[in-house]
């Protein structure tokens, strides 16, 4: 069926280029020959054993090129406006980032804004860093993004300034049809730089399939210092197919922390290569899913060098007949002695129906090393269920609470107190069934 994006491709190459700067679109031709060879990942494959991305995108989408023909008024529709965080805030609506005048005062020589505006006005930036790392990954998904995409978002962070306030960028999908969007971001922080971007993915219309590709590149020099936060609250008729890419120099660190609170089909894959001595990163994740949702995590971290840290941490809470699978690889090079690695799965069915699939993976070919890596797998502590109930706790409350217990420590690796406690609101709504919406309840 990949045939049918090729076709698109060559037909259409020359609208997809028009809304573009030419440095964008000079990375069009190499991708497209990617694509050709590789096509869409094979399915079923050791790194997709559950997605099958050829499948989900089988339907006859449109795409939107250039701009949408549908008017969205964000601000009026989305009041993401989180208690306390004092965020500098952005859209991009199908794809395109919505361009506003608004009175942020960002620190000087700081870019956040447009990929295409970033493309444009730091030429030799973009030239040296967009799709570094993607583009040497062997996913075709990759190629298929950048052969597409058309904006995005970019944030720049020159050496050792320091962005007090969070980045809020909020993607919003919408469309009267079934229709596909593709999109970047790209992440650059020079040597000491510091900032903390939340990701917000929402849809505003229920009816139509609505599928989306993101290609995420985050790169922190020596000593810089980032947090990437991502909450997915869209639809169920809704594939969302992303790829984050971190490379991180030395004593750099980097927090990445992904919560799908609803979703349809939701495919993650992280890539993060520790390049440098001392650099640190946390990668946490969170899926809360039900009725016939799904969503399948692939990560894979790389101790390039000695004396790195990595911490990752990936739960899952599912019901009805959800579908939950976690993949996770860690890689321990001969030359990284002294790493500290650690890797932890777990997971909490709530029914004989839901299925729940995890593979995590240590290889180590250093010796000098503290690695480890788990995975559990089971329901409800009926002692402790037992012991809330004997106390006067209705059965309803008690496993609401034990659920929400559940979730806390993925929910204290997050260093923004107003998005910690906002977060802890709607994890709630949602063990309670309340519909999960950023318009209204944010």
């Amino acid at each position: 069926m990949q045939q049918q994006y090729i076709d698109f491709f060559r037909t259409s190459r020359q609208q997809i280029d028009k809304a573009c700067t030419p440095l964008l679109n000079s990375f069009r031709e190499e991708a497209f020959a990617s694509f050709q060879r590789k096509g869409f990942p094979v399915y079923p494959s050791e790194n997709y054993r559950h997605t099958d991305v050829a499948a989900l995108l089988d339907e006859n989408f449109g795409f939107y090129l250039n701009h949408s023909g549908r008017e969205i008024y964000p601000h009026k529709v989305f009041h993401c406006n989180v208690p306390n965080l004092n965020s500098i805030k952005h859209f991009v609506v199908n794809g395109h980032f919505l361009e506003e005048r608004n009175t942020y005062n960002l620190p000087q020589g700081v870019f956040s804004g447009s990929l295409n505006v970033f493309a444009e006005q730091y030429p030799d930036l973009f030239s040296r860093y967009y799709n570094r790392q993607a583009g040497q990954e062997e996913d075709g998904l990759v190629a298929f993004n950048t052969m597409f995409v058309q904006d995005g978002y970019a944030l720049y962070v020159p050496q050792n300034v320091i962005i007090e306030n969070p980045v809020q960028l909020t993607n919003i999908s919408d469309g009267h049809h079934n229709s596909l969007t593709n999109r970047r971001i790209i992440i650059i922080l020079e040597a000491g730089a510091q900032a903390k971007l939340l990701v917000c993915d929402h849809t505003a219309n229920d009816k139509s399939l609505l599928a989306t590709t993101q290609m995420v590149e985050i790169y922190a020099a020596e000593n810089a210092r980032f947090d990437f936060y991502e909450l997915e609250e869209s639809s169920l008729n809704t594939i969302r197919l992303t790829g984050n890419f971190v490379h991180q120099a030395a004593s750099s660190e980097v927090i990445v922390n992904t919560i799908t609170l609803s979703n349809g089909v939701t495919r993650n894959n992280y890539r993060i290569d520790l390049a440098g001595e001392q650099a640190e990163t946390h990668l946490y994740g969170m899926a809360i899913v039900d009725a016939q949702q799904r969503v399948d995590n692939f990560t894979c971290i790389n101790h390039r060098v000695p004396k790195c840290r990595s911490n990752e941490l990936f739960k899952y809470i599912l019901d009805d007949e959800a579908t939950g699978a976690f993949c996770g690889k860690i890689i321990v090079s001969p030359d990284a002695q002294k790493t500290e690695a650690y890797q932890n799965n777990r997971n909490l069915l709530g029914s004989n129906k839901c299925r729940m699939y995890s593979k995590p993976q240590l290889e180590i070919y250093a010796d000098d090393v503290k690695c480890s890596h788990g995975m559990t797998t089971g329901q409800l502590d009926e002692a402790a269920l037992f012991y809330m109930r004997s106390r006067g706790i209705p059965k309803e409350e008690a496993v609401l609470l034990l659920k929400f217990a559940f979730t806390n420590d993925v929910i204290q690796g997050i260093r923004l107190e107003g998005l910690r406690d906002r977060l802890k609101l709607l994890i709630e709504k949602r063990f309670r069934g309340e519909l999960i919406k950023c318009q209204g309840c944010i």
